[in-house]
């Protein structure tokens, strides 16, 4: 089976027709070597963990590894962040040999990055939830939180690196403009909320994200934070969306108790951005289905059709080491790829015209599994890994369908981990690891990172603006910018899918400025009712690119 897998994946690669003698910086491997700065202290905050152990909630330093091509001469690079698996909880502890900054497959993948001109940082992010409560409320409710923190941490993470570049001379030379954030397991949970969880209402959907074990529906309390009530821009106690503002747990609430008010988010870097320009995910879900709309961000994702733990489709997430159920009828990669495709948010890919064999083995597989609609899915990669053992291991353990291929580790060590943590026979660890990844190898999960890199990176490259020319960014820019609605009357929206909008400057059928604006962002809405009625240029302006419309103003 094995070398079945190995085969269909080699004969994959061989047809992605890559041509070496052509070297493309971000595209090709352009460095030997990288360096790595470990433990990075991007940021601190209140962690939950120190409670797996009776202790109180502690403050404790938001660490990174940040990976960067060894003797590059240029300093004003891109940045891909990357979050770990795990189920907020550290590796072994979590049921799993993986789950930290230093997996292997992180490592792989921000060296492989960094090996390319990219500066690519692994970031960790603070973990703790009850996973084995017999009540799926409280499951609910404490992954929702931790989920909350993560992505609040992963916000942070971003804020950091634009500090370091407008305050601390850019030690890592990196271009704030481009940042990717992206996610494996866990991770990608992170990452596809990081850019759809926009309004903290989505964290309020009744019945869905409340407690309603109570009879009485006067009694229902929200699960993210019982009893603390509704804000449109913050979780009482747990800080607004961005985490840049500093939060207290209210004494005497449950399920605590403190008896004072307790400090429990601390606001960093917050006079910075933390949007980004794209993201991508291994194996993500959305909470919700409304978290799904118009974003301008493409996603990219990554996913096994017969994830157990987290559908493809809809279904639920469930907690891998109990199978306990956390979260129901979640949206998994295809149902967000279907509404990204519907709202346009994959545009500054979709259009660019890449027809590589991996783009289109993916969107013929996409587009048979929707015969229904007809759409491609470009920005979706699905692995049809192989049907699982019928014969159970030595422990009479029954094995399952592949969720995460691109993961490996030290199955040695993870056992003698697993046992003295709790108690296990020898062995059995190990054999409980493999249930799901029957394959397990440095050569198998590489083969799987070579598909990922192979479909991610030409989309990366793009969305991003990396073409080297100024000519052709401003050629992407062009394709990829879009303004609507136009005609306009009080409000008209800018989109560009890959640059940064800097400056939106609008001139009369004269030639006269009538309004100069200033923003960061790749997606913009300008409110417009100070203009007479008429015709006018607008002028979007990046970095690098200028792309100019014309707009009817009504």
């Amino acid at each position: 089976m094995k070398k079945n897998i190995q085969k269909i994946l080699v004969i994959a690669l061989i047809f992605i027709g890559i041509n070496t003698n052509a070297q493309t910086r971000y595209l090709d491997n352009m460095f030997d070597s990288v360096t790595v700065t470990t433990d990075v202290t991007y940021g601190q905050n209140v962690t939950i963990l120190p409670m797996l152990q009776g202790q109180p909630p502690a403050v404790a330093p938001l660490l990174c590894d940040i990976y960067e091509p060894k003797n590059d001469t240029i300093s004003d690079r891109p940045v891909i962040i990357i979050m770990h698996t795990g189920s907020f909880l550290p590796a072994v502890l979590n049921g799993q040999a993986t789950g930290s900054k230093s997996d292997n497959s992180i490592v792989e993948n921000c060296t492989r990055w960094a090996k390319k001109g990219y500066v690519a940082i692994a970031m960790s992010y603070r973990q703790g939830w009850n996973p084995t409560s017999p009540s799926q409320s409280v499951r609910t409710a404490t992954i929702l939180q931790a989920a909350y923190r993560g992505i609040q941490d992963a916000k942070a993470m971003v804020r950091y690196m634009r500090k370091t570049e407008a305050e601390d001379g850019n030690p890592y030379g990196i271009d704030e403009s481009k940042i990717v954030m992206g996610g494996q397991g866990t991770g990608a949970y992170l990452s596809m909320g990081y850019i759809t969880l926009d309004t903290v209402s989505e964290l309020f959907i009744y019945p869905k994200f409340f407690d309603t074990s109570d009879p009485n529906p006067a009694n229902h309390t929200p699960l993210i934070a019982p009893n603390f009530g509704l804000s449109m821009d913050t979780v009482y106690g747990f800080g607004n969306i961005d985490g840049s503002d500093t939060a207290y747990y209210p004494a005497n609430f449950p399920p605590f108790n403190f008896p004072i008010d307790f400090l429990w988010n601390i606001g960093n870097n917050p006079s910075y951005s933390n949007d980004v320009n794209m993201a991508f995910n291994l194996g993500g879900t959305l909470a919700d289905l409304s978290w799904l709309d118009y974003t301008g961000i493409p996603l990219v994702s990554f996913h096994c059709e017969n994830d157990p733990f987290a559908a493809i489709d809809s279904g639920v997430i469930i907690v891998p080491n109990t199978g306990d159920i956390v979260i129901p009828n979640v949206v998994g990669s295809r149902t967000a790829a279907h509404y990204n495709t519907l709202w346009g948010n994959n545009n500054g890919f979709n259009q660019a015209g890449l027809n590589d064999t991996l783009t289109q083995m993916a969107n013929n597989y996409n587009s048979a599994t929707d015969s229904v609609h007809g759409l491609v899915y470009d920005g979706l990669y699905v692995f049809q890994t192989p049907a699982p053992s019928t014969t159970p291991n030595a422990f009479g353990e029954m094995p399952y369908e592949e969720s995460s291929p691109w993961d490996w580790w030290d199955n040695a060590t993870y056992d003698a981990m697993f046992q003295a943590l709790n108690g296990a026979p020898a062995g059995y660890g190990a054999a409980n690891s493999l249930l799901g990844a029957p394959n397990m190898s440095d050569s198998t999960a590489n083969l799987y990172l070579d598909t990922v890199h192979g479909y991610l990176n030409p989309r990366m490259y793009t969305v991003l603006g990396l073409g080297g020319s100024t000519t052709g960014l401003t050629e992407l820019a062009d394709k990829t910018t879009q303004i609507y609605p136009n005609p306009a009357n009080d409000n008209i929206n800018i989109v560009s899918y890959s640059q940064i909008i800097k400056d939106v400057e609008i001139y009369n059928i004269s030639g006269q400025k009538v309004m100069s604006k200033s923003f960061n962002s790749n997606t913009i809405k300008l409110n417009t009712n100070s203009l007479s009625t008429g015709v006018y240029i607008f002028n979007i302006k990046s970095n690098d690119t200028s792309v100019k419309r014309k707009v009817i103003i009504e």
